[in-house]
C-alpha cells in the first residue's frame, strides 16, 4: 500500500479522538461496577476479537486468515500490548492516574529515539520539539503539575517507565506489521487474540496476583447477571477499541511510529473534553493550556514534515 502522510494524520487524530471515549467508558466501569482493571482488560481484548472476527467474515474474509509465518511476530505483539496493560495499571495503581498518564505518555519520546535506533526512521528538530511540547502538554492535561504528584517510589516510577516504554514498543511493533505486509486490520484481529490469553495467565498469576487482577477464577465474572454492566464493556470492545486501535495501526501504515505516536499523544486532551462534557468535570486553565500544547507539537510535525517533502504533504 502506497503511503499517503495526509491520510495517516487524519486516521492518527480520529484514532486519539475516539479512543478518548475509552477513558470515560472505563471510569463508569470501574465507579460502578469496582471492576478489577485486569479483567476489564481481558474482556475487553475478548470483546474486540469476537466483534471483529464476524466482521472481518463478512465484509472480507481472506483478512481473517494471517500468514503462518508471521504467527509468531503478531503473538509477540500481543504480548507487548498485554505487557502495556498490566504496567500501565500498575502505574495507575501505585502512581495515581495523573502521573501514571504521563509516564505512559514519555512514550512519544521513547517512540522518537527507538523509532531511530530500531527503524531508522528520520531524528529531526521537528520531532524532538513535537515530543517536549506533546509531554509537557500531557503533564499539564493530567494535572500532574503539583510536585506533591510525583512523591512515588522506585516501584511506581519503574512501573509508570514500562508502561511509556512498552506503549512506544506498541507503536513500533505495528509499523514493522505495515512494513511486512501485513493488513492493520488482520493484526488487530491476531494481537488482541494473543493478548486476551496473555491477560487470562497475568491475572491468575501466583503470590496473590497482580493489583487489579482475579483472585480466582470466578472474579472474571465479576459482573454477574447485569446486563447494563457486560452491555457496558461489551460496547467499550466492540465501539472505541476497535475503531480507535483499528485506525491507529492504519496511521502506521502511512507515517513513521515516532510520528503517529506524538499524534496519538491528543487522546488524553480529547478525554479531557469528553470528561467536561458528559461527566460535569472540571475544564482547568492548565489542562486547556495543555492541550493547545499538544496541539502545536502536533502541528509542528505536520508543518515541518511536510516542509521538507512537499510531495508526502499533499498526498
Amino acid at each position: 500500500m502506497p503511503s499517503r502522510p495526509a491520510r495517516g494524520y487524519a486516521a492518527a487524530l480520529c484514532a486519539a479522538a475516539i479512543l478518548a471515549t475509552t477513558g470515560v467508558l472505563i471510569r463508569h466501569l470501574s465507579l460502578a461496577y469496582h471492576l478489577p482493571a485486569l479483567v476489564l482488560a481481558f474482556w475487553r481484548d475478548v470483546f474486540v476479537v469476537a466483534t471483529l472476527a464476524p466482521l472481518l467474515g463478512i465484509l472480507r474474509a481472506a483478512r481473517i486468515k494471517a500468514p503462518a509465518a508471521q504467527l509468531p511476530f503478531l503473538a509477540g505483539y500481543g504480548f507487548v500490548l498485554a505487557l502495556f496493560n498490566v504496567t500501565w495499571t500498575l502505574s495507575v495503581t501505585l502512581n495515581g492516574a495523573a502521573v501514571g498518564t504521563v509516564l505512559a505518555y514519555c512514550s512519544g519520546a521513547f517512540g522518537v529515539v527507538l523509532g531511530r535506533w530500531l527503524l531508522k526512521e528520520a531524528l529531526t528538530a521537528a520531532k524532538l520539539l513535537a515530543a517536549a511540547l506533546c509531554l509537557g502538554g500531557c503533564v499539564l492535561v493530567a494535572g500532574a503539575g503539583n510536585a506533591a504528584a510525583w512523591r512515588v517510589g522506585l516501584p511506581g516510577l519503574t512501573a509508570g517507565v514500562l508502561s511509556g516504554l512498552a506503549y512506544a514498543a506498541y507503536s513500533l511493533l505495528g509499523r514493522t506489521a505495515a512494513r511486512r505486509g501485513l493488513d492493520p486490520w488482520t493484526t488487530l484481529l491476531y494481537i488482541f487474540g494473543f493478548a486476551a490469553g496473555f491477560l487470562f495467565l497475568f491475572n491468575l498469576a501466583p503470590g496473590g496476583g497482580l493489583p487489579g487482577g482475579a483472585a480466582r477464577l470466578g472474579d472474571f465474572f465479576w459482573l454477574g447477571r447485569s446486563g447494563r454492566g457486560w452491555g457496558t464493556l461489551f460496547l467499550l470492545g466492540a465501539g472505541p477499541t476497535v475503531a480507535g486501535f483499528g485506525l491507529y495501526l492504519v496511521s502506521l501504515v502511512h507515517l513513521p511510529s515516532s510520528i503517529a505516536n506524538l499524534v496519538v499523544s491528543l487522546e488524553p486532551a480529547f478525554t479531557v473534553v469528553l470528561a467536561y462534557a458528559f461527566l460535569g468535570e472540571r475544564l482547568g486553565a492548565a489542562q486547556a493550556a495543555g492541550g493547545i500544547l499538544i496541539l502545536a507539537g502536533v502541528a509542528v510535525l505536520r508543518l515541518r514534515e511536510g516542509a521538507a517533502d512537499p510531495v508526502a504533504a499533499r498526498a
